[in-house]
This record gives structure tokens, sequence and C-alpha cells, in this order.
């Protein structure tokens, strides 16, 4: 095993941050893929679990049964999740719908939103074969864009897989050939049509887009190490060395492309780690940046191949945040914890919010925080509830899917659901 080295750094919050740590490739001897087991930090924060579990089954009633919600039945066996303010349906919040449904054993919704997925958000032929188109209009059921959007193939796939392992693949759909079918159209991208692979091969990170330039940078929201690791032992389509190094690769990205001091990540970034501005947008912690703790916190609890590093990281993400108030934090800042000259807008008005989706995620970083004030954010969870801001402005979609996720994560119930 690799001797790890740590650099501790006296902050200019003034507080002890780990600032980099290199590690041996091995899971630790207390992560879920070892011991089979996942932290309840509801439990652990005084929850009873008969109130976790009614809080969980509140959020997923709110997002998939309600009139208000994001979950829609369409035809004799199909459905659709929507970005219901922006009225599309997105591959994020499809593939995100059946991580869900796979994780709570709602099988009936993962088959509908697949089969509607399959139908009309997948290319059955062309360059793009395989690939989904990212933004579907659900009233006409055509594609506003043909083009992927990386995550959604990656959630497609990493679900599939767990469907597999749950229920077998002999009750309608086989899920594992579902998931090939993806991957191996995948490996056939070489440029043709100037679509590539959703993995830079020769950078081993997932593109933004994997068609034209887009294939030469990153969404740092996007890296997935859990979900490579989760193909490398049940895709068995032969990469499972290549998806390794993936996995290795998003650790040492995150490292590079998170502040050393706020621990906040940019939108977009180059390969190296670099912010990458668009013309739309200049680069900064937005909306996309959030996801990044939730999936660090993911890879902490179900692999542990980066602890040292990690813990360091949510103790500076956490401390940065309380240090603009628990209570009232924006969710938009530059990568030095300042406020953005561009506000990316949200809703009728433009302006800085506290929002339950970065509320979410950063009660998630404290699966890692070692530092038990870290709860303070699990309550701030627990108490947060999803309803519409002052101005009207109300988002069910990214939001709530965020907010569902996390209180899954923190009760233990989103996990590596293995083959029987």
């Amino acid at each position: 095993m690799k001797k790890v080295f740590n650099i501790l750094l006296w902050t200019a919050l003034g507080s002890p941050v780990m600032l980099w740590s290199q590690t041996g490739n091995k899971p630790a001897k207390d992560a879920a893929i070892v011991t089979g087991k996942y932290r309840n930090l509801f439990k652990e924060a005084g929850y009873r679990q008969k109130d976790i579990d009614a809080k969980v089954a509140k959020a997923y009633s709110d997002l998939f049964e309600s009139p208000k919600g994001i979950y829609f039945e369409v035809e004799d066996s199909l459905a659709y999740v929507s970005d219901v303010k922006n009225r599309d349906a997105r591959t994020e919040g499809l593939s995100y719908g059946m991580m869900v449904a796979v994780q709570l054993n709602k099988k009936e919704v993962f088959d509908k939103i697949w089969r509607w997925s399959k139908k009309y958000s997948q290319h059955q032929d062309g360059p793009r074969k395989g690939y989904f188109a990212w933004s579907i209009n659900p009233k006409t059921n055509k594609p506003n864009s043909p083009g992927s959007a990386s995550d959604g193939e990656f959630y497609f796939i990493t679900a599939l897989l767990f469907a597999s392992n749950k229920w077998g693949n002999n009750t309608g759909i086989d899920y594992y050939k579902e998931a090939r079918f993806v991957l191996d159209e995948m490996w056939k991208k070489d440029g043709t049509g100037n679509i590539y692979n959703l993995i830079n091969t020769e950078h081993k990170q997932i593109s933004f887009v994997p068609e034209g330039n887009n294939y030469n940078w990153t969404d740092p929201s996007y890296h997935l190490p859990a979900f490579y690791e989760v193909w490398a032992q049940y895709a068995k389509d032969g990469h499972e060395a290549f998806y390794k190094a993936c996995a290795d690769t998003s650790r040492a990205f995150f490292k590079r492309t998170t502040h050393p001091v706020t621990a906040l990540n940019p939108d977009y970034a180059e390969f190296s780690g670099a912010p990458h501005s668009t013309r739309w947008m200049p680069a900064a912690f937005r909306y996309d940046s959030w996801r990044v703790p939730m999936n660090i916190a993911m890879d902490y609890v179900w692999y542990g191949k980066d602890r040292a590093w990690q813990r360091g990281y949510a103790q500076r993400f956490q401390h940065f945040l309380r240090s603009k108030g628990i209570n009232s934090f924006d969710d938009q800042f530059e990568l030095d914890g300042s406020r953005p000259e561009f506000i990316l807008q949200a809703g009728p008005v433009k302006k800085l919010r506290h929002s339950i989706g970065l509320i979410a995620t950063a009660a998630s970083a404290s699966l890692m925080n070692p530092d038990k004030n870290s709860l303070d954010f699990v309550h701030k969870l627990w108490n947060a509830k999803l309803e519409p801001f002052d101005d009207g402005y109300y988002d069910a979609y990214y939001d709530g899917l965020l907010y569902l996720f996390c209180l899954m994560h923190l009760s233990g119930k989103y996990q590596i659901i293995h083959a029987k």
C-alpha cells in the first residue's frame, strides 16, 4: 500500500484542512463495498427510524405521486420525468427517476420511465445510436435537441445494471442487455459524424457532451467515480481496467478543480481542473456545481478509496458555507467565495437564493466530515421544506431530486445494488 502524504494548511477561514493526499486504491475496511453497511446519519443525529422512513416516503410521494410533482404517466405503460418549469423531459431527470425507483424498489415506475426513454429519447440508428437526446418535448415527443448530455447516459447505465441485479432480466425488460447496448455503442464511437465516446479516452474523464469540441472539456458534477466502480464489477464488457482508471482519475480531478480554501468548484472545467467559461456563462460555482459534494460523498461511503482527502474536502466545504451563515448561504459564488458578478437566473427574478438543492448536497458532505458539529447541516436538511420561494419560484425538479437523493444518502437508502 502506498504511503499517505498529507499537507495541512491553516486557511484564511481559520481552521486546519486537508489540502492534498495520495492513497492506494484499495477500498477502506469500513466502506460499504466491504461491509455491506450504510450509515444512517439521520438516526445518528437522533431521529427515529419511523420518522426517517416517513420523510423519505413523503419526499418520494411529493415528486412521483403528487399532481404538483414531476412524474407523468402516459399511454399504456410509459412515463416521463419533467423539468416542469422548462416544459421538457431531460435525460438527467429521466435517469435520476430510474435511480430513485431502483433504490426504493419501485419497479413499475422504473420500467415505465425506461420504456418512455427508449422509445422517445434513445437513438436507434445513425452516428448517435445508443445515446439519448438530452431534451424532449413531451407534448410532441420530439427532441428539442438530438445531442447527449453525458451524465444522463451514466445514470441510465448504472440504474439499468442495478435493476438487473435487483430484479433479474426475465420480467419484461432485459436490463443488463439494455445497459450493455449503451456501453457497447459508446465504445464504437470514433468521431464519425462528430460523435465520440462519452468518456474522453485520452484523458479518462467524462465529456461535457460527446460531440464536437464539447468532447474536449468536462463538467465536475458529471464525475461519478462510484459509478465507474460499479461498471468495472457488473458491466462485464472487457473494459474493467479502464473504468477503474477513470474512477481514480476522477478522484484526482476533484483535487484539482476544487478551491484549496473554499472547496468550491466551477460548473464547467478543463480536464486539468481549471475553470471553463462558455459563451453563455462565465465559470463559477452554480447549479451544476451543487452535485459535486453529493458525488464525492457517495464515493466515500461506497468505496472509500480516497478518504483522507475527502474528509478534508468536506470540512473545507461545510466550514465555508457555515462562514456565510448556515441559514442564509447563497447558491452561487465565485470560486474564492465572493459574490458572483454574473448571476445565472432561475425563475422570474434574477437573484441569489438559499436553495434547498444546495442545502441538501451540503448535508450529504456530513457523511465525510468527522466533526460532530457537521450534524448541524443534517438537522438543517431535516427541517427544510420543498416549497415555493417568496417570489413564487419553485423547482420540484432539480431542487426536488437533489433533496430526495440526499435524504436517501443520509438515511442509508442509496446503496450499491449487488447481484443476488
